[in-house]
C-alpha cells in the first residue's frame, strides 16, 4: 500500500458531505465561519474510542465558548454511530465515511502500528480547522486517552 499523504497547516481542508448520526447530510461548507475540531477515530463503542468522544463530550462546552464545533469521524455505518451518541450521551455530530474517501483525503487512513503489526485502518487523527475551512493543525496518531486535554492546552482554553 502506498503511503497516504498528510495534510499539514495551511492546506484547505478537503470538504465532504457525509451522512451524521441523525440521518441528515453534513458537509464542511455548512460550517464555514465557525472553527472545527474533526477527529477521526477507528470505531463507535470501542474503549478507546469511548474515552476520547466522551473527553470532547465534558470539553464541548469551553471548545464551544471558544468558537470550534466538534465533529466525530468514523467508517461506521449511521445506526451505529446513533446508537453510540445514544449510549454516551454525546452533543456533537458524528459523521460517517463507510467507504473510507473522506479519512483518506484527509491522511486519516491506512497503514499503521496496531500491537506492533502494520495493519491498514483508521489513524486516530485531529484536525483544527479555520473559518475558511483552512488547516490550522494535524495532528496525527493521537493517543485516545488525554489528546482532548492535550489540544484544550494546545489551544489555550486551559
Amino acid at each position: 500500500m502506498t503511503e497516504t499523504s498528510r495534510l499539514a497547516p495551511g492546506d484547505m481542508a478537503p470538504d465532504f458531505a457525509l451522512t451524521t448520526d441523525t440521518g441528515e447530510t453534513l458537509s464542511l461548507k455548512e460550517l464555514r465561519g465557525r472553527k472545527v475540531v474533526l477527529y477521526a477515530y477507528p470505531a463507535a463503542m470501542t474503549p478507546g474510542c469511548t474515552k476520547q468522544a466522551c473527553d470532547f463530550r465534558d470539553s464541548l462546552a469551553s471548545l464551544q465558548a471558544a468558537g470550534y464545533e466538534v465533529v466525530g469521524i468514523s467508517p461506521d455505518k449511521p445506526a451505529k454511530l446513533a446508537q453510540f451518541r445514544e449510549r454516551d450521551a454525546l452533543t456533537f455530530p458524528l459523521v460517517s465515511d463507510q467507504d473510507k474517501s473522506v479519512l483518506t483525503a484527509y491522511g486519516a487512513y491506512g497503514e499503521k502500528q496496531l500491537y506492533g503489526k502494520t495493519v491498514t485502518g483508521v489513524i486516530r487523527s485531529t484536525f483544527v480547522l479555520d473559518e475558511e475551512g483552512r488547516v490550522e493543525r494535524a495532528l496525527y496518531n493521537v493517543k485516545a486517552t488525554g489528546h482532548v486535554a492535550k489540544l484544550r492546552k494546545d489551544l489555550g482554553l486551559d
